[in-house]
């Protein structure tokens, strides 16, 4: 919200809230002045300090001590006596914590979502496992892929006959010395399968200095670009039906994890491919190519009044609060020139 109370005057606001995925809404909301939310009055019928003592010293009573408002309620009747509603015998108990789960349950705790960030390669790792279907119905190969976060490159896959934690650990040790991670360097996010949370993994990555995270208990979009990942690997149209063996499953990784590493346009990169995001933005042969659009686009200005439109790339972000923001600042674009847009 500062930035665009900074460029807002000068580029014009839609532009500005535009290109840094903010929505306009949001902006001229928060604008506006917070008027404190007026009191809640007092509803006429709300019993006085001295009947709700009356009503908990009732409840108190030794007959009453072990049973439910309902019953106590019911029982009041009986005798001709009406205190309150059955409601408001429970409003009174919590008001004086008196009221909570009597069945021993299991009390989840209110999971924090995680919010990780990266600015450049090989700063935070996200690894997933799929199934492959086998050539026998109930017949699976798994396909373990480690990607980095911030250039959406495969760093590392492997297709196996199993899921566990030995093959897990040496996935993951592989990977990192292929790397060469250092110690304190790298951040790998996984959701909570029983090969993610295994010891052996959990004492390896302690080893090799490497922070860990998981995705919140029963939440499935805590991982999205492993997610996002295996979609597009599937829904390609060369993806077979099944495969006839692990060697089947093994070259078509090879096939797939070439194009997507080196020739796949993500929309998280601006429709780049991974080598043009390492290598600079190429606006360059962008603004070359709306120079040489056709003639009745360059004397008609309404044919194209948002001129060439360059897509933004989101910011490498890992977490469940972020896909939603992500796919905002996908849908930006920045027109060529644009003070605001990325350098060429």
């Amino acid at each position: 919200m500062t930035l665009v109370k900074e460029w807002g005057p000068q580029h014009g606001v839609a532009l500005t809230c535009a290109a840094l995925g903010v929505p306009r809404a949001t902006y001229y909301r928060r604008r506006r002045p917070q008027s404190a939310p007026s009191p809640r009055s007092r509803s006429p019928r709300a019993l006085t300090d001295t009947e709700q003592a009356a009503v908990l010293e009732c409840l108190h009573e030794p007959r009453f001590v072990d049973r439910a408002p309902a019953e106590v309620y019911a029982t009041l009747l009986d005798e001709g006596q009406y205190l309150c509603s059955e409601r408001t015998l429970y409003r009174i108990l919590a008001a004086n914590a008196e009221v909570k789960e009597r069945r021993n349950q299991l009390r989840h705790p209110a999971y924090q979502a995680p919010e990780l960030s990266a600015s450049r390669p090989n700063e935070l790792w996200s690894w997933d496992i799929t199934k492959l279907l086998g050539p026998a119905k109930w017949t699976y190969f798994y396909l373990y892929v480690m990607l980095d976060v911030f250039s959406r490159f495969a760093v590392g896959w492997m297709v196996a006959h199993r899921e566990s934690a030995t093959l897990a650990e040496k996935f993951i040790s592989l990977t990192c010395a292929r790397q060469g991670i250092h110690p304190q360097q790298l951040t790998i996010h996984a959701d909570r399968g029983s090969a993610m949370t295994s010891k052996p993994v959990a004492l390896l990555l302690a080893d090799l200095g490497v922070t860990k995270t998981h995705s919140r208990p029963h939440v499935s979009n805590d991982n999205p670009f492993s997610e996002a990942q295996f979609k597009t690997l599937k829904y390609r149209p060369d993806f077979p039906e099944r495969f006839g063996s692990i060697q089947d499953a093994r070259a078509h990784g090879q096939a797939f994890f070439a194009w997507y590493n080196t020739e796949h346009r993500h929309g998280a990169l601006g429709l780049s491919t991974r080598m043009m995001s390492t290598t600079g933005w190429p606006r360059s042969a962008w603004r070359r190519a709306r120079r040489s659009s056709p003639r009745h686009m360059r004397r008609t200005p309404s044919a194209s009044p948002k001129g060439c439109r360059i897509p933004q790339p989101a910011p490498a972000r890992c977490g469940s609060t972020h896909p939603r923001a992500e796919r905002r600042r996908r849908r930006s674009y920045t027109k060529l020139g644009d003070p605001l847009s990325h350098s060429s």
